[in-house]
């Protein structure tokens, strides 16, 4: 049985001595160029998220009570039942924030609601 070692001799500025880039530096030029990626796409992916709420709490606005009471409802229900199945907090707290939206509407409008009244 023989055994082979090989060996790379590295130069002083962390190329192989064949003349090529050490692992350790491919990896950290592929991690840069994803980022610089991902930077270069961030302010399309928050104007289209802006647009995107935008249109959700205009569209629950125009919704009716029963439908918006419907929705609240569904969500303390998903949200509850996340809990009690043991799902991890960020699933919970997603099933939350329709909830959040929702109220805030229909709390708004019991509030306009009651000044009529008054």
């Amino acid at each position: 049985m023989t055994t082979t070692a090989t060996t790379t001799t590295t130069t002083k500025n962390g190329t192989h001595a064949n003349g090529g880039a050490s692992p350790m530096e491919g990896a950290v030029h592929e991690v840069r160029s994803a980022l610089e990626g991902v930077g270069r796409s961030m302010p399309d992916v928050a104007r289209t998220s802006r647009a995107a709420v935008g249109n959700l709490f205009s569209t629950i606005e125009a919704g009716s009570d029963a439908r918006i009471s419907t929705g609240v409802a569904l969500s303390l229900g998903l949200a509850i039942g996340l809990l009690i199945g043991g799902a991890p907090r960020l699933l919970i707290a997603l099933a939350l924030a329709p909830l959040a939206a929702m109220g805030l509407v229909l709390a708004d409008r019991q509030a306009a609601a009651s000044k009529v009244r008054a």
